[in-house]
């Protein structure tokens, strides 16, 4: 799904956030009348006021992605090593630390943010440019951080449900996230355009390999795979935030509805994101 990292550097990035917004009139989903109080909380509740746009703009980026990514991506786990393709995840991955480092700074994360950078230090170093994940082998477990999610610890609000073109599902909150993220990345300043073209592909194959049969059984087998695709993003993006910190109130699907405890037990900031 990740079809977006086959168009490389912030230009893109920010040409596609910019159309997408350009965009939003095209189709905006009717709200129910005020007096079906049933339905217009539904409505409320899914935050998708622009579903017809973003139904179109899945039917794009699902047109891409079976007409070039998906069946590279098939080739590559079919014809490469899984030790090499884990190589290639390290890799990667490492690539990733200074945004993650960043992020972890900005979140006020300072204990994560020192395992982050000497999970770059070691891997780079010791670990042949990150090819071996030898900080994981000595317990500094990986993890991932984003702009979206520290404009989230920030309390900024997510917004309505958004699927950008090629991006995918996302959000007004999360395609800032997108942008920033790619400036605040020292790789794209400071690296010709061939890499940054190496990099986007690769990422792009790695990560929809890894996902491949996951996506086949979703489609197959949603009853709506548009709204099976809005609920697994909210709910990833969730547990993203919170760190991997379980909801307090799990009767509100995908949302955070009270200030969550981090491991460390820092309070987060974030207390109202997905809806």
């Amino acid at each position: 799904m990740e079809v977006a990292r086959l168009i490389p550097g912030r230009t893109a990035r920010l040409i596609a956030s910019v159309a997408s917004i350009g965009l939003l009139a095209v189709g905006c989903a009717t709200p129910p009348p005020a007096n079906d109080k049933a339905a217009v909380a539904a409505y409320n509740q899914a935050n998708d006021p622009y579903e017809p746009f973003n139904r179109a703009m899945l039917k794009f980026n699902l047109a891409l992605d079976k007409a070039i990514l998906k069946p590279v991506a098939y080739v590559y786990r079919e014809n490469v090593a899984d030790p090499l393709q884990t190589n290639v995840t390290n890799f990667l991955s490492n690539l990733r630390a200074p945004v993650i480092f960043a992020n972890d700074l900005l979140q006020g994360e300072f204990e994560r943010a020192g395992t982050t950078l000497m999970r770059f230090t070691m891997n780079s170093t010791f670990g042949v440019l990150g090819i071996n994940d030898l900080a994981g082998d000595l317990g500094m477990e990986e993890h991932s951080e984003d702009f979206g999610q520290t404009l989230a610890t920030w309390d900024v609000d997510d917004g309505p449900y958004l699927v950008l073109p090629i991006f995918g599902p996302s959000n007004p909150r999360d395609g800032v996230g997108i942008l920033a993220d790619s400036l605040m990345d020292p790789f794209g300043w400071v690296v010709p355009f061939e890499y940054r073209l190496g990099r986007a592909v690769g990422s792009a194959v790695d990560k929809r390999a890894q996902n491949y049969d996951h996506i086949n059984d979703l489609e197959k087998n949603s009853l709506d795979f548009y709204a099976a695709i809005r609920s697994l993003y909210r709910q990833r993006r969730v547990e993203e935030i919170r760190n991997g910190v379980p909801a307090s109130d799990s009767s509100i699907p995908g949302g955070i509805s009270v200030v969550p405890q981090k491991p460390d037990g820092q309070q987060s900031k974030a207390t109202s994101t997905e809806k």
